[in-house]
């Protein structure tokens, strides 16, 4: 087995990224403090053709170094809004149709792996800060709460890990659901 170069892995262009049909999934950051992992959300939304990410609160923005450094160019490709108010955000991608899921452990919460989702369906994910999680007034407007298992002695995970599993898990089914 010989490792692919580069030039062999036929990726898009940012243009050709642009012009290409998005996954109908959004990511909306909830005060995410670190921009290594704001970075990090973006690459795993270029990977896996997330329409949008919305940053809000304090959550930076690009252009900044820190960003840059582990996005590695996917925060020119792939679309993003800052709004100052997570709550409005949500209230509008209600109001567009999008099914809105807080990516958080609570009352309720439906597990990852036992996540239905329907054909045609719009989907926004919610992830939320690194020590607080998603705000309880996030929760309360999100139409329910994503949980992924866990069985050690951690009862979180780092937000842009929690990203990948949960962007990989609706993006297969998504998928699933076209082909």
């Amino acid at each position: 087995m010989r490792k692919l170069k580069v030039t062999e892995m036929n990726r898009l262009s940012v243009e050709e990224f642009k012009r290409s049909e998005k996954i109908p999934l959004v990511v909306v950051l909830d005060d995410v403090r670190s921009l290594h992992n704001v970075g990090a959300v973006f690459r795993t939304a270029d990977a896996f053709l997330v329409s949008h990410i919305y940053l809000c609160g304090i959550t930076a923005r690009p252009p900044q170094p820190e960003i840059h450094k582990t996005a590695l160019g996917a925060e020119d490709s792939v679309d993003w809004t800052y709004s100052p108010s997570v709550l409005e955000v949500v209230d509008a991608l209600h109001h567009q149709g999008y099914k809105v899921y807080a990516v958080e452990q609570a009352e309720g919460s439906t597990m990852l792996h036992n996540l239905q989702l329907s054909a045609g369906e719009r989907l926004a994910v919610v992830m939320g800060n690194e020590v607080k999680g998603v705000s309880q007034a996030v929760v309360d407007a999100s139409d329910g709460c994503i949980e992924i298992p866990q069985w050690g002695t951690k009862h979180s995970l780092n937000v842009s890990v929690a990203a990948g599993i949960v962007l990989w898990e609706i993006v297969e089914q998504m998928r699933g659901m076209c082909e």
